[in-house]
């Protein structure tokens, strides 16, 4: 019994140590890019798994090869058989909404929710290019902030470049919501706004979603690990303001949050919203922003939200509306 209550001593005391001594870990688990589920997923075969979707493979910098899928509006499933790349490329320009969906952490773009969310998308006519950041799935490099966040410049400016003036829309996940405002922020500190901004389980900086992990209650009283905590993630360069990034983006934006979500705390979306709210307020803009919260008792927690059964009829809505 005593070598047992030692041995959780030592393990429970030792977890800082390592952290202290080895910052990148918690960048690890944060991203948590090694875990490359599914296995055994070709993901240069997207049609295992969407048959009218297409692999490619676009160097967002020197060095960094990152893969995309693109998965056609359903109405063009027929047309795409035997297509290439090129022949994808070019449908971008048929005045289709198209949605860059950027994904949460661990896993690829073939992981299941995020599979589905594609089809939906899909089957009410939007193109929709998932994105694996460096370092995820088969892309090249290792994460970090500043580079999922070039990867999605990158891939949002290659799509306005090829879609002929078509509504393009960033869609951020857990992770991704981070990487869609700071891209977003970029884009409009450059005099070029986006078209919109999806966030689906967001939260306001990574920092206050890992302090808010169970795991981590359990060190809060142990003297210094918060500020440990902190200094590792500016150590590490990992932010994702979302709350700050907020205060100044003046894009249309939906919130899809879980009032369950067991990862990302439900009220981390709701004081975006009013942040947002705020924000559009003090800028006196009639920019549309809206947020849809999800019972608890549906169950969807934090990857499950494309169940609803109303989804396709949310994102329609909000999306036409941007064209009035």
């Amino acid at each position: 019994m005593k070598r047992a209550v030692l041995f959780v001593i030592t393990v429970y005391v030792s977890a800082p140590v390592l952290l202290y001594l080895f910052p990148w870990i918690l960048g690890h688990v944060i991203y948590a890019h090694l875990l490359r589920i599914p296995f055994l997923v070709d993901l240069d075969r997207p049609e295992e798994l969407l048959n009218h979707t297409c692999n490619f493979y676009l160097t967002t910098e020197e060095g960094i090869s990152v893969g995309v899928w693109h998965t056609l509006p359903a109405s063009q499933w027929e047309e795409a058989a035997g297509r290439g790349p090129e022949w994808y490329r070019e449908t971008l320009g048929d005045g289709r909404p198209v949605i860059i969906y950027l994904h949460g952490n661990a896993g690829t773009r073939a992981l299941n929710h995020r599979v589905e969310l594609a089809k939906i998308l899909s089957a009410v006519g939007y193109h929709v290019l998932s994105l694996d950041y460096r370092g995820f799935g088969d892309s090249s490099g290792e994460p970090s902030e500043a580079g999922l966040t070039t990867d999605a410049l990158y891939l949002y400016q290659w799509v306005k470049t090829h879609s002929s003036g078509s509504l393009v829309c960033l869609w951020g996940h857990s992770l991704g919501t981070g990487v869609a405002t700071n891209a977003a922020l970029k884009l409009q500190e450059q005099g070029s706004a986006v078209d919109a901004l999806i966030l689906q389980a967001p939260y306001t900086s990574i920092g206050e979603v890992v302090a808010s992990r169970p795991i981590t209650k359990m060190y809060m009283f142990f003297p210094g690990f918060e500020s440990l905590l902190w200094n590792i993630l500016e150590m590490n360069n990992i932010v994702f303001a979302n709350e700050k990034n907020l205060k100044t983006l003046t894009s249309p934006l939906l919130l899809l949050h879980a009032e369950d979500d067991d990862i990302v705390p439900y009220h981390m979306g709701l004081k975006l919203y009013q942040i947002s709210l705020q924000t559009q307020k003090e800028r006196n803009t009639e920019v549309q922003v809206q947020m849809i919260s999800y019972s608890a008792s549906l169950g969807y927690l934090h990857n499950k939200i494309y169940l609803d059964p109303n989804l396709s009829s949310v994102v329609v809505k909000f999306l036409q509306n941007l064209r009035q």
